[in-house]
């Protein structure tokens, strides 16, 4: 069955790339999971800066960030009306802050979308273990970041801790329908994009778009049925150091240059959606060193895809492509993108040059990016099974054959998690 994405489905796939802000009272106490009765205030940043966060954000060539308004821990970084575990209980600003608004306002000036986390599970909230008391408290805190901030890019519905509740998916769904009906929502509920099942930010090949279920969590193999086949396309979430929330001993995990390019190679080269974190510390800034290492990966992104060199595109017969280029070009790396107003059709795909293959693999999707062996030539034929066809095909010289590979990650810190310890 082929199913049809939506404009807005189509316009996020074309964006690609996002920066997570895992940022609340875990940040302050070295913890990863807290259970909910850390001191609201002790959450006093020094110098909070939400415009760094969003400039950094578009300089890294990032379309949106996604703050963690409340983490599982339930402390929330807006002045609810639903609970004093929140900003308006802490000494920051006087008790009249609100990280929400002020990150709202630095992306409506650097011109990059917003995002918001809102965890179903809540750690904190007296009424969580009645379900019917605590839907209706979600639905009051969900309506309050639908309708406080202006327009939302993307609402992150995070399953971990939910893996055997229940909650009123319907009435959270008719407040996003009602006051952000533009926005993408992740994973849960009626969502429109999908998680791609694990949180080291890898997508799949074949990296499908269709299917009828989705993951909850890292902690449960199970998936959540949905109503049918729909249009999904994965987001592949990571932090850029081990962890989620900054941490003031694990800055020898923060991930190589070479590792944050092998996960963008393997994440939005091959047809999903980036998510990289990159938290504020306890100022209320992105660490130095965290940014660096942000904007030198997106440089070398930059440098290595400069020079486009696209090809002409024309029909060669029942499921082949013929690229022709104005005169023999020297290239490393091919990009590939399929016509996707229709659906996803392609399957699998060779690319040849002068008969010998060049490249292969899976699904297209909305970009696939191949490393070749330096070739040289005036035309291409790319196969392709399936159905559908190609939109365009573009060359690249990089000075790089090969996509870097994955290095070994270290473990997580047992001692950053409250019971129950997921790990």
């Amino acid at each position: 069955m082929t199913v049809i994405p939506t404009d807005a489905q189509l316009a996020w796939q074309e964006s690609a790339f996002g920066l997570f802000l895992h940022f609340g009272v875990n940040t302050f106490h070295g913890k990863e999971w807290s259970d909910g009765t850390l001191d609201a205030a002790t959450f006093d940043p020094t110098g909070l800066d939400a415009r760094q966060w969003a400039e950094t954000a578009a300089e890294a060539g990032a379309g949106h960030v996604i703050l963690t308004a409340k983490h599982h821990d339930g402390f929330c970084l807006w002045p609810t009306d639903t609970t004093p575990y929140s900003v308006a209980s802490s000494p920051w600003r006087g008790g009249r802050g609100d990280v929400v608004a002020e990150l709202a306002e630095a992306c409506r000036e650097v011109g990059i979308g917003l995002g918001l986390y809102l965890s179903p599970w809540d750690r904190n909230a007296a009424c969580y273990d009645d379900p019917k008391a605590y839907d209706a408290f979600y639905v009051r805190q969900l309506t309050e970041l639908c309708t406080r901030y202006g327009p939302l890019t993307e609402l992150w519905f995070d399953g971990a801790g939910s893996e055997n509740r229940s909650y009123d998916w319907d009435a959270f769904m008719a407040v996003v329908d009602t006051h952000q009906p533009d926005a993408m929502v992740f994973n849960m509920g009626r969502p429109n994009l999908r998680w791609a099942g694990n949180e080291d930010g890898l997508a799949a090949d074949p990296c499908w778009y269709a299917t009828d279920a989705t993951g909850i969590s890292i902690y449960d193999d199970g998936a959540q049925g949905l109503d049918g086949v729909r249009y999904l396309p994965p987001e592949c979430d990571v932090p850029i150091r081990r962890h989620w929330f900054w941490q003031p001993d694990d800055l020898h995990t923060l991930k190589s240059r070479e590792h944050l390019l092998a996960i963008w190679y393997r994440s939005v080269g091959l047809g999903a959606g980036l998510l990289l974190n990159v938290p504020p510390d306890r100022r209320g800034l992105i660490d130095a060193a965290d940014r660096t290492r942000l904007l030198d990966f997106t440089a070398e992104l930059r440098r290595r895809f400069a020079e486009p060199l696209r090809g002409e595109l024309s029909p060669a017969g029942e499921g082949e492509i013929r690229v022709r280029f104005p005169g023999p070009v020297t290239f490393d790396h091919l990009q590939l993108r399929e016509e996707l107003a229709s659906g996803q059709h392609i399957t699998g795909h060779e690319v040849l040059a002068d008969g010998d293959p060049v490249a292969e693999g899976g699904t297209v999707g909305v970009r696939r990016v191949h490393a070749t062996r330096t070739t040289t030539a005036s035309e291409l034929r790319v196969r392709f099974q399936g159905g559908g066809t190609l939109s365009s095909v573009t060359a690249y010289r990089t000075g790089h054959t090969a996509r870097p590979d994955l290095q070994p990650q270290p473990a997580f810190m047992a001692d950053k998690f409250d019971e129950p310890d997921p790990r």
